[in-house]
């Protein structure tokens, strides 16, 4: 279990930043929110592409236990329990997921942007 050292969350910057020894991550909000590992966006064992999170803030973060953050979001969401685990997860694969979850956006014509939506025309 990789535990981080230091936890801090900056609403400025819309960032938690984890420090694990002289290593730390700075894992934007949109990023932790379209990651969460709740029902809502794992689903069952579909998960489901979230969108239109462009401008999703941190409003708390808690422990849960000893093993897990619960982080809650300015849009209302707050259920799922980021592990340390996949919090460690998350930080040393961040490039490859956001641009894995950007690929996703673009082929479902969806738009990180709450206000925009894609049209495609068939010509």
């Amino acid at each position: 279990m990789r535990i981080p050292t230091s936890i801090q969350l900056h609403k400025a910057s819309r960032t938690l930043v984890l420090g694990y020894g002289d290593v730390s991550y700075s894992l934007p909000a949109e990023f932790l929110r379209v990651h969460s590992p709740s029902a809502e966006v794992q689903g069952h064992g579909k998960p489901i592409l979230q969108y239109g999170k462009a401008r999703v803030a941190l409003v708390g973060v808690e422990p849960a236990g000893n093993y897990a953050l619960k982080l809650t979001f300015d849009d209302g969401h707050d259920s799922g329990l980021f592990t340390w685990d996949y919090l460690h997860e998350l930080a040393v694969r961040q490039e490859a997921l956001w641009e894995d979850y950007l690929q996703q956006l673009s082929a479902a014509g969806r738009s990180r942007d709450p206000d925009e939506s894609v049209v495609r025309l068939m010509l």
